[in-house]
């Protein structure tokens, strides 16, 4: 698709991974790429093997950089594992307290150069907003992307035993197949990046993309001032649902709403949003629940949005822009 009809002005979108990265991918078509911001989810970062990991900014780079791995939906194409093969050599003789040759975390050989580089900035003392604007431009891509903070943020999942776990463990080491009670977000001392609030404030148009409201999202929305600057200007934002038909499409984001009292649907997704987005997307499988969720304080738009070609990511992006304007 060509770029037609593009919403004037600057648009933003609060980005988590996979779906977020989808949502960007069609959006590049119907605007101009220099026109849109991403700022993302940093609260899934983590430090692996000694090196600094940013799944969620990595996922939206190599997906608009078309390097992505489309079966996974995350890590680069045409991968190998060589490193972590050889890495397991190592894991019978850490210490028992030791976090070294961690194996159950898979870092891809090519995706490993983009972890060293960040890894040795920080070091140098570069931002992460400097570090993710560098490596956005050694991929070619057109879109500014933004972390949600230079500063320090983590989630935390309480599982039904009231154990607590970092996000990988539960995302990753544990597949996110098990029960959980509650999520901290820790924003100690935590403040969005100035050019991030920038963004949001001067915005002509916001777009919550379909990502988990609960551990992608809402680690944005905790960031003190954020929830306020959207507040103001709610007329212009709109949200697209993650859940579809009762379900999330790929993660845990049905399964977390209906563990921490939400409902699993997109009433409890607007329910969620409804403070700060005028309208949400669904697709028509839930058309049913189109009066539930005006009744829940927000428009429902209807639109297919299932981004199972590029086609429909690049249509569901134009009515969602589309449905920001006045």
């Amino acid at each position: 698709m060509d770029v037609s009809d593009p919403t004037p002005g600057p648009v933003v979108v609060l980005c988590g991974g996979v779906g977020a990265a989808r949502f960007l991918s069609g959006a590049v078509h119907v605007q101009p790429p220099s026109s849109i911001t991403a700022v993302v989810n940093t609260a899934d970062d983590t430090v692996i093997n000694g090196l600094s990991i940013s799944p969620d900014l990595d996922t939206v780079v190599y997906t608009l950089a078309g390097a992505i791995d489309p079966q996974r939906g995350w890590g680069l194409q045409a991968e190998s594992w060589a490193a972590m093969d050889a890495l397991r050599r190592y894991i019978d003789v850490r210490p028992a307290a030791s976090a070294a040759a961690n194996t159950w975390f898979q870092l891809g050989d090519r995706d490993l150069a983009t972890h060293l580089y960040r890894t040795a900035r920080r070091a140098e003392g570069a931002t992460l907003t400097e570090v993710t604007a560098e490596i956005a431009t050694a991929w070619n891509v057109g879109v500014r992307i933004l972390p949600m903070s230079d500063d320090a943020v983590s989630t935390h999942l309480t599982l039904a035993d009231g154990t607590e776990l970092a996000f990988q463990d539960y995302f990753v080491r544990l597949h996110h197949e098990v029960e959980v009670s509650a999520v901290r977000i820790d924003t100690a001392g935590a403040r969005p990046s100035t050019d991030a609030m920038r963004a949001i404030e001067d915005a002509t148009a916001i777009v919550i993309a379909p990502s988990n409201p609960l551990v992608s999202i809402q680690p944005i929305r905790a960031l003190p001032g954020v929830d306020d600057a959207l507040r103001r200007r709610r007329d212009t934002v709109v949200a697209v649902s993650p859940i579809i038909g009762g379900r999330a499409l790929k993660g845990p984001a049905d399964r977390l709403l209906r563990e921490l009292g939400h409902e699993p649907s997109v009433v409890g997704v607007a329910r969620i949003y409804a403070p700060i987005a005028s309208t949400l997307v669904i697709d028509p499988v839930d058309t049913a629940l189109a009066g539930a969720v005006e009744a829940a304080g927000m428009r429902a738009v209807v639109a297919p949005s299932v981004m199972s070609t590029p086609d429909a990511a690049a249509q569901l992006a134009a009515v969602t822009l589309a449905a920001c304007r006045p």
